[in-house]
């Protein structure tokens, strides 16, 4: 089973209105996307974002930006740098592994034997 997880790689408070409430306490937040499961963990290059209001919590979309919020989005944007992809394998991973390989020697070995 794969487990899913954004984990944040750049987070800012903004200081535009929120278009709801128009209260002036943005956040802003970037994720990375990160794929783990028993036989390696997968760093992916998907980076999301999210705009939230710190007064009503209402997440702030595309289509309800204004041009102020759409200028400081480019700007972290832009900042933002995020993880290189890459496939981490694990311990299970490298167990399993020597396992195998082990049992494929093994069984060339008898069979040039004669023994199988």
């Amino acid at each position: 089973m794969s487990k899913i997880r954004n984990i944040v790689i750049k987070d800012a408070d903004i200081t535009n209105n929120c278009p709801e409430c128009y209260n002036q306490e943005l956040k802003i937040t970037f994720y990375q996307k990160h794929t783990h499961n028993p036989f390696f963990h997968r760093t992916t290059d998907e980076v999301t974002h999210e705009i939230k209001c710190k007064k009503c919590y209402s997440v702030i979309y595309p289509v309800n930006w204004t041009t102020d919020i759409e200028r400081v989005f480019d700007y972290y944007n832009k900042l933002v740098k995020p993880d290189k992809p890459s496939v981490r394998f694990t311990t299970l991973f490298f167990i399993l592994l020597i396992l195998v390989l082990g049992l494929i020697g093994t069984l060339i070995y008898l069979h040039m034997e004669g023994i199988i």
